[in-house]
């Protein structure tokens, strides 16, 4: 064994050991870069889709909330315009 190593041919075996090492490190990444996720991955996606949006979706909501407020009040004071137009209506007709 020592007389291939003087001779060269221990090189060549290392290159070629240092070819399937860097050959199947390349497999082995092209094989889990084409893999599909599985359905745990996939809401762990979704849920930090959501988190990175939390700010957009708290704001969005709060101004869904003031518009419900606005026209409640808004509604409000029309039904209470409304009654008071009613009972006017019925003192002139004398009811």
């Amino acid at each position: 064994m020592d007389s291939d190593t003087q001779n060269g041919s221990g090189g060549n075996a290392t290159k070629i050991w240092i070819g399937i090492a860097i050959g199947t490190a390349i497999g082995v990444g092209i094989a889990l870069s084409r893999r599909k996720p599985t359905r745990w991955e996939s809401a762990k996606d979704v849920a930090m889709r959501i988190s990175d949006r939390s700010g957009d979706l708290a704001g969005v909501t709060r101004d869904i909330v003031d518009h419900i407020k606005n026209i409640y009040e808004e509604s409000r004071k029309v039904v209470d315009e409304a009654s008071g137009l009613w009972q006017h209506s019925r003192k002139m007709v004398g009811v």
